[in-house]
Parts: C-alpha cells; sequence; structure tokens
C-alpha cells in the first residue's frame, strides 16, 4: 500500500518520492513533465542517470500498452510481491490476437 500513496509514505525518502513524481508525470497521457519537476531531478542525477531513469520509464510504459492491446495477462511469477490493479472485465465484441 505504500506505493500507492507514496507522497505520504515514509518508506520512502524525498528522492525516491521524486523518482516516482517522475514515473507518474511520464506515464500520464499526455506525457506532462513539469521544468521545475525535470531541475529537482537534475539536482540529483547526472544527464546520463536522467536518460536512462527516462528510458527505463518509458520502456515499461511500451511494455504496459503492448500488453494491453493484446489482452496478455500476467503470467503471475511476482504473485503476492505487488499490489495489481483490479482484472478488466472482457468484452466479447473484442477478438484480440493471443500468444
Amino acid at each position: 500500500m505504500a506505493l500507492a500513496d507514496f507522497e505520504a509514505s515514509p518508506l520512502f525518502s524525498e528522492v525516491e518520492r521524486l523518482v516516482l513524481r517522475y514515473a507518474v508525470a511520464v506515464t500520464a497521457t499526455p506525457v506532462e513533465v513539469s521544468d521545475d519537476l525535470f531541475a529537482d531531478l537534475a539536482r540529483h542525477f547526472t544527464p546520463r542517470q536522467l536518460v536512462e531513469l527516462t528510458s527505463a520509464l518509458a520502456w515499461e510504459n511500451y511494455r504496459a500498452r503492448f500488453d494491453h492491446a493484446f489482452g496478455i495477462e500476467s503470467e503471475g511469477f511476482s504473485e503476492g510481491a505487488f499490489c495489481p490493479l483490479p482484472a478488466r472485465k472482457k468484452t466479447a465484441e473484442i477478438s484480440r490476437p493471443r500468444a
């Protein structure tokens, strides 16, 4: 539950909360990273680290959206290790190719 309420959770450092704010901003549609947020990140990370962080976030967003588009579900490898969102309802009128 700490991740869902990361802003108030004592389990995260200020830098971790900053990175999580960035992850939320990069994940939003449309992506909206404020100049202030990016400036805050730049105070803690080198340009190379920011590129790596951003590419990791972008890759995970790509994978999540790709899997969602094809209806690919979790294999359960991390069962109990995270707090999943409720399963989405399947509709009969949409036929998605399965891997």
